[in-house]
């Protein structure tokens, strides 16, 4: 693979070894069970590359046979991930897919915990067309917290775009400790993904209409209602595109899909209700499987204007 100086995303996070049951079944009985890599912002960067538009991944993973599976695993999808690190005094976090009933995390003391703005600073990021968090970084860790505000710092001050995913996970933090946290760094972004059932759990807001009163700093604002569909707020105004639907076998990583079609699609000029309609269509893809990613050409997705349902959202976890 040929490296861009500065591929157009950059995408900055955890990422772990996923055990996922190869069919949707619960883990307590499944026999044929199979490892992924499993992580918001690298599942972002391997589906925009796998859109034929340059992205890289930058985290922190033991240097154990996990840590250098994921990475792998990650590269081979065309992701730039020569910004990885491995520390050797820190575990890859592990975590365990029970379709129907969440998931199961090992993550304490990981070596994704231990990133700090070190991680980031020989990293081009102010060259980047985009650069994609989520709110599940500043979860992990002071350090990583830190990490957050170095990255939200320099790229206000260049002309990259930040992207924030709100990605609110219950089982790293309360709700009282993470709504203030989460709307201060969403009301720093240049655009926002968020769930409703994310906003009205965080900040007690019941239409998408709302998060926009209560958000109205990001240029774009993406809020996604479940198996209703998406709205896309600017300051041209606002466009709903309803969802797609689809048959789901597991709804975990769809909403990174659906962040990745939606940017890959900005990239490309597209028009909002089209980014919204390439958001939904990419989301559907991982739907249909018990893995956060699904190596399928894009040309498999449903084509603009089908008729179907999609769960947009993840379970708050």
């Amino acid at each position: 693979m040929t490296l861009e100086a500065t591929p157009r995303l950059i995408a900055i996070g955890e990422t772990m070894m996923m055990f996922t049951p190869a069919r949707a079944e619960s883990i307590a009985t499944a026999e044929d069970v199979r490892l992924h890599p499993g992580g918001a912002e690298s599942n972002v960067a391997c589906h925009l590359a796998q859109l034929g538009l340059s992205s890289a991944w930058v985290g922190a993973l033991g240097d154990d046979v996990f840590g250098h599976r994921i990475r792998r695993s990650i590269a081979s999808h065309g992701v730039d991930t020569r910004w990885v690190t491995c520390d050797s005094n820190a575990p890859t976090g592990v975590y365990f897919k029970d379709p129907g009933n969440g998931v199961v995390y090992y993550r304490s003391g990981s070596a994704a915990s231990r990133m700090s703005p070190a991680t980031v600073a020989r990293i081009p990021l102010e060259d980047a067309d985009i650069v994609h968090l989520s709110g599940i970084t500043p979860a992990l860790s002071a350090s990583c917290v830190a990490l957050v505000d170095t990255v939200f710092e320099r790229v206000a001050g260049s002309n990259a775009i930040l992207s924030f995913d709100v990605n609110y996970r219950a089982s790293l933090w309360s709700e009282g400790a993470a709504a203030s946290v989460l709307l201060a760094l969403a009301s720093r972004a240049d655009i926002v993904f968020v769930g409703l059932d994310e906003a009205h759990a965080l900040w007690n807001c019941c239409t998408a209409n709302d998060v926009r009163t209560l958000l109205p700093e990001p240029a774009r604002l993406v809020v996604k209602d479940s198996d209703v569909g998406a709205t896309d707020f600017s300051a041209g105004g606002s466009v709903f595109e309803p969802a797609i639907p689809t048959e789901v076998l597991e709804a975990v990583g769809a909403g990174d899909a659906f962040a990745a079609g939606y940017l890959a699609a900005l990239l490309r000029g597209a028009s909002a209700d089209d980014r919204l309609r390439a958001g939904h269509e990419r989301a559907r893809l991982v739907l249909l499987s018990t893995s956060d990613f699904v190596a399928e050409p894009a040309s498999t997705s449903v084509p603009v204007g089908g008729v179907a349902r999609l769960l947009l959202t993840e379970p708050i976890e």
